[in-house]
């Protein structure tokens, strides 16, 4: 996947921090990112990923330091709206909606043209099997189906940084590859994607980076090969013995707002 100039970051945050009251849930992390990259952002739960992202993406105001998304201020919303694409863990779906009915909302709030967001519509929902289902309610979809559409609404105006947290929960094999797939497919058009994940080996697969959260710290960060070898991890050669290792000391204390 190729990364593109390092000297623009997508993604660049300076000791940026958020307290809720006499909790510490981010305790100064810098970043850069570089546009095109899939950066693999790890840590256990309590660390810290969900309350980053919604930092990153407006949806919630730092303590100290500050963020930019490409080169803009993370407190511009009406920019963060076109440049950002976020899937949460939760996503938002309306329940009365057809998932058709969900994309052609969501696409007319992206402002994207009726005739381009026809054709994007129809070309995600053929690629995740959703076509023949497109026009059910969403209140009779079983979790994979609410999460491939939920996926679909996020890359939908064509974002030029997409965050997404726990991307395939839910999802059995097949259509965790589709996502798996369509993260490398867009890193490869220039998108700069955000992986917050527990299933390593997705990130193994397609992560150029990675960044380990702990604790409010970012305690590793590297291509998944440096931070496998500056683990220390003995014989062992995974990410996953390599998170573990730089997590032992102990589990973080659950911290409000998320992950």
């Amino acid at each position: 996947m190729p990364v593109e100039d390092a000297a623009n970051p997508a993604i660049e945050t300076r000791d940026l921090r958020k307290r809720y009251g006499s909790e510490v849930a981010l305790d100064g992390i810098s970043l850069s990112i570089p546009s095109g990259t899939v950066y693999g952002f790890l840590g256990p739960n309590g660390a810290g990923k969900t309350t980053t992202m919604r930092l990153l993406t407006g949806l919630a105001q730092p303590s100290g330091g500050g963020a930019r998304v490409c080169g803009t201020p993370v407190s511009d919303r009406r920019a963060m709206a076109s440049l950002v694409g976020y899937l949460p863990e939760t996503p938002p779906l309306y329940e009365e909606f057809s998932a058709r009915e969900q994309l052609e909302y969501v696409a007319d709030l992206r402002d994207v043209p009726t005739e381009t967001a026809a054709e994007r519509i129809d070309e995600h929902l053929d690629r995740f099997d959703l076509t023949a289902d497109a026009d059910k309610r969403i209140d009779a979809y079983s979790k994979g189906m609410r999460q491939k559409t939920a996926f679909i609404q996020s890359v939908l105006h064509d974002p030029d940084v997409l965050f997404l947290d726990e991307p395939t929960a839910g999802l059995d094999p097949r259509a965790a590859r589709r996502i798996r797939e369509s993260i490398v497919d867009l890193a490869d058009a220039g998108t700069t994607v955000f992986l917050s994940t527990h299933i390593l080996p997705v990130v193994e697969a397609v992560a150029d980076a990675v960044g380990v959260l702990f604790d409010g710290r970012l305690v590793a960060e590297g291509t998944p090969a440096e931070v496998t070898a500056r683990a220390e991890t003995g014989d062992s050669s995974s990410l996953e013995d390599a998170f573990l290792a730089v997590t032992s000391e102990r589990e973080p204390q659950a911290i409000p707002g998320g992950e």
